[in-house]
């Protein structure tokens, strides 16, 4: 995969491997020893080294993508943060500047909701962990699809939102 495909998609590959616990890092990295020596060993190094457990979906890979591609400092994924209201989890993390991020996709709030539940109620849910989140006191960034290509305003909505130690 990652000896032929270009980066970013490859990326995507490899790290839905790992979240949907298809294989392991040391499967992986197994399969890159004994493929030594053919070409596109060294793309697929790079790959596996970017690689990560933690990035649910394409977009979230991708953006992990684009972040290291603007020189975004590598973020936590699926970054655990305790709050008044318990422990929420955000997409991206960077704990010592104070920031989470969240890519959302629109079809994360059109898929069919559990009986008993609106639509509207997910959406409640998901600002009432963003309010949580914020009531830590740390920075909000979002995005989605139309924010990946080009990625550079969101890359500066990142830099202006972290919080820097004085």
């Amino acid at each position: 995969m990652g000896r032929q495909i270009g980066f970013e998609q490859a990326v995507v590959v490899a790290d839905a491997a790992l979240w949907r616990r298809i294989v392991t890092r040391e499967e992986l990295d197994g399969a890159l020893a004994t493929a030594r020596g053919r070409p596109g060993v060294p793309a697929a190094r790079r790959v596996l080294a970017f690689a990560r457990w933690g990035s649910e979906s394409v977009g979230q890979s991708r953006s992990r993508v684009a972040m290291r591609r603007a020189g975004i400092p590598d973020p936590v994924l699926q970054w655990e943060v305790r709050t008044a209201a318990g422990v929420v989890h955000a997409d991206f993390g960077w704990p010592g500047l104070r920031t989470f991020g969240e890519f959302d996709g629109r079809e994360k709030y059109g898929r069919p909701v559990a009986p008993g539940r609106t639509p509207g109620d997910v959406v409640y849910a998901e600002k009432r962990r963003e309010d949580a989140m914020r009531g830590e006191d740390l920075g909000a960034v979002r995005w989605g699809w139309a924010d990946l290509t080009p990625f550079a305003p969101t890359a500066a909505r990142l830099r202006r939102t972290f919080r820097y130690q004085q």
